[in-house]
């Protein structure tokens, strides 16, 4: 699947993530590249609709990631302040990239070296202006 999408607001970013929900499966690793603000997490957040989960998904900064229940498990990973694998691994994260079970996305992979590569779905998001986003899907 290889597509570009313009998403002009936050409510047509969560439905891409919506869409790209009904074809995931166990083991499904997502990168997500774009700049600050782009809207990485609220394309997270659709794709945990899409999953059917009904908790609040925030963004991970600060924790490095979170884990949601749904149809599958969503692994949520903002590798923004890690610098290796060897870091992720440090913590078992390693583990998540990809998944035993559940779906892994993870924001600022181009950090950590191999998480892009090993993507099975890679989501590029550009800004166009304040509002438009292209949104470039890869798999």
């Amino acid at each position: 699947m290889d597509k570009t999408i313009i998403a002009r607001s936050a409510v047509e970013m969560e439905e891409i993530g919506i869409d790209l929900a009904v074809n995931l499966s166990d083991g499904m690793l997502i990168s997500l590249v774009g700049p600050l603000g782009s809207g990485k997490t609220t394309l997270v957040k659709g794709i945990a609709k899409g999953l059917l989960i009904t908790q609040v998904v925030i963004s991970p900064s600060y924790l490095l990631f979170r884990s949601y229940q749904g149809r599958l498990t969503l692994h949520h990973l903002d590798a923004y302040r890690v610098s290796s694998l060897h870091e992720l691994a440090e913590v078992g994260l390693d583990l998540l990239l990809p998944p035993e079970t559940g779906v892994s996305a993870v924001e600022w992979p181009t950090r950590v070296e191999g998480i892009v590569e090993a993507s099975d779905i890679l989501v590029r998001i550009d800004l166009l202006d304040d509002l438009a986003r292209r949104v470039s899907i890869t798999s």
